[in-house]
């Protein structure tokens, strides 16, 4: 039988059996040969920190709301998967699907598991591969639509001096975003030594463990600061930090999910003085800032677009890369217990 990646318990990975699914007249089989897992919001989850566990934010009244206890997660058939993006090859086709063919390499979204079956008639997320395509650019479909979000919110234009905080997937990807959109200078914040110097163009990378960064980017731009500031650790110190690097009226698009703050975040100082602007920002809100002009369909379809032509190159994102049959181990090595060793786990089948 096939196997899967499923979280087996608190903080535990394991591979189990699944029972293969028979094509509807719509679909495709792949083999996977590639896959991924998100290191944020899936992570929480593994760790037993879902942070939809109690509140569940209502659509309608656009605010969380106590979770009906009753209301239960739907099941998963198993233990819940994980994976986030999948890269393969296409071995079977419903009678109804014209637009592929055998043979052909696919990206979509699911679970890190042997096959996957998929919808292949209207799918938005169903990508044709390529030839040439690397597949970790395409395993950074999901991360890149963030970094766009990111990089737009933020109203990076020519000529401005940039700092991205948080060098996982998104920031990495964000940073070479914003030298491609025209930025003069850009720094790179990370307390992760890998992770600094997995990040490609970056006119400096600076380490918040053992510098002053707001000091360190107002002595980079002859005390002006920063004009526009990525964040996406979620980190409250890397706020502080990037308000306090940030030029008079600059703004700061802040992309990390944060949990609650715990108290060190001083909006009284460096905030006030230098009329700084906070946009919360998330390609997967609806409507789009720039609505109709674009919405998440257009940042996806954006994305895809520079990934595959190599104008944004995740060849050092998608690292360490395990073997399947090690994925377990190496889920919980790299991306639960020891992050400070990845930056985006990649999963080998071939």
């Amino acid at each position: 039988m096939p196997r899967k990646l499923v979280a087996a318990g608190s903080r535990k990975a394991a591979l189990e059996d699944y029972e293969e699914l028979r094509l509807k007249p719509d679909q495709i089989r792949v083999k996977v040969e590639y896959a991924s897992p998100k290191h944020g919001t899936e992570l929480a989850v593994f760790r037993g920190k879902d942070p939809f566990a109690a509140d569940l934010y209502d659509e309608d009244w656009r605010i969380f709301l106590k979770r009906d206890h009753e209301v239960g997660k739907p099941e998963d058939n198993g233990q819940p998967a994980l994976g986030n993006q999948w890269v393969g090859a296409v071995v079977e086709m419903g009678a109804g699907v014209e637009d592929f063919r055998v043979g052909e390499r696919v990206c979509g979204y699911g679970g890190i598991q042997e096959t996957q079956v998929v919808r292949a008639v209207d799918n938005p997320r169903l990508f044709r591969m390529p030839e040439a395509m690397s597949w970790k650019n395409a395993l950074c479909l999901d991360p890149a639509q963030f970094a766009l979000a990111g990089v737009r919110d933020s109203g990076v234009r020519l000529g401005d001096r940039v700092a991205v905080f948080g060098l996982g997937a998104i920031g990495a990807i964000a940073a070479q975003m914003a030298k491609a959109a025209g930025a003069s200078y850009v720094a790179v914040i990370d307390p992760i030594p890998k992770r600094r110097d997995a990040v490609l163009h970056a006119d400096e990378a600076l380490d918040p463990l053992s510098q002053d960064i707001g000091l360190e980017l107002k002595r980079a731009t002859n005390r002006l600061g920063v004009d526009a500031v990525i964040e996406t650790s979620g980190d409250e110190r890397a706020l502080q930090q990037a308000l306090r690097g940030l030029a008079y009226g600059g703004a700061i698009a802040f992309v990390g999910w944060a949990r609650a703050f715990g108290g060190s975040l001083d909006l009284g100082k460096e905030a006030h003085f230098n009329s700084a602007n906070i946009v919360f920002s998330r390609a997967s809100s609806e409507p789009n800032r720039d609505h109709p002009r674009w919405d998440r369909e257009r940042i996806v379809r954006s994305c895809w677009d520079m990934l595959t032509a190599g104008y944004i190159d995740c060849s050092r994102v998608v690292d360490p890369v395990v073997s399947f049959a090690d994925s377990p181990r190496g889920y919980e090595e790299f991306v639960d217990r020891h992050p400070e060793s990845s930056v985006k786990l990649g999963v080998d089948f071939t």
